[in-house]
C-alpha cells in the first residue's frame, strides 16, 4: 500500500509509532512515510481513531504505551497482514478484510440475539472502521 508524495517519490504505508507530548508512545499506527522528503502522513481513515485516542489522554498525560492496532480494527488488520502473514499485497489485505467484515457481521447477530447493546455497540463502531478503509482501498 502506498501513494505518491507531494514530491514526486512514492510513500509506502508503514506501521509507525506516534510519540505524543514527549509522554504516551502509540505504537502500529499506519502512516504513510516517503523515502526521499521524509514527509510522514497518518493513514486518512484511522486519523479519526488517533485523534480520539489522543483527545481522551488529556494534555497532561501519564507516561505510558498503547498499542494502536487495540483501538482501531484496521491497524489490527494491518498488523495481522505485516506481522503475521507476511503480506503487504493489496488484494490480499482486502480479502483479508473482507473476511473480517464478515466474521463481525456474524459476532452481531450473534450480539443482537443476546440483546448485548455494548457489544453490538463495538462490532458497530470496528465495521465502520473496516467500511472507511475499504471505500478508500476497495
Amino acid at each position: 500500500m502506498q501513494k505518491r508524495c507531494s514530491c514526486g517519490d512514492v510513500m509506502p504505508m508503514k506501521l509507525r509509532t506516534v510519540i505524543y507530548s514527549n509522554k504516551v508512545e502509540i505504537d502500529n499506527v499506519p502512516i504513510y512515510s516517503c523515502p526521499s522528503c521524509n514527509r510522514s502522513e497518518v493513514f486518512p481513515e484511522v486519523k479519526p481513531d488517533l485523534t480520539g485516542l489522543i483527545g481522551q489522554l488529556g494534555a497532561q498525560p501519564a507516561k505510558q504505551t498503547f498499542l494502536f492496532n487495540e483501538w482501531n480494527e484496521w491497524a489490527k488488520l494491518l498488523v495481522e497482514a505485516y506481522y503475521e502473514h507476511k503480506h503487504s499485497d493489496p488484494a490480499i489485505v482486502r480479502k483479508m478484510t473482507e473476511e473480517r467484515i464478515d466474521m463481525l457481521l456474524d459476532l452481531l447477530a450473534v450480539a443482537q440475539a443476546t440483546g448485548d447493546p455494548d457489544w453490538m455497540a463495538d462490532i458497530h463502531k470496528r465495521l465502520s472502521q473496516l467500511s472507511r478503509s475499504m471505500l478508500q482501498y476497495g
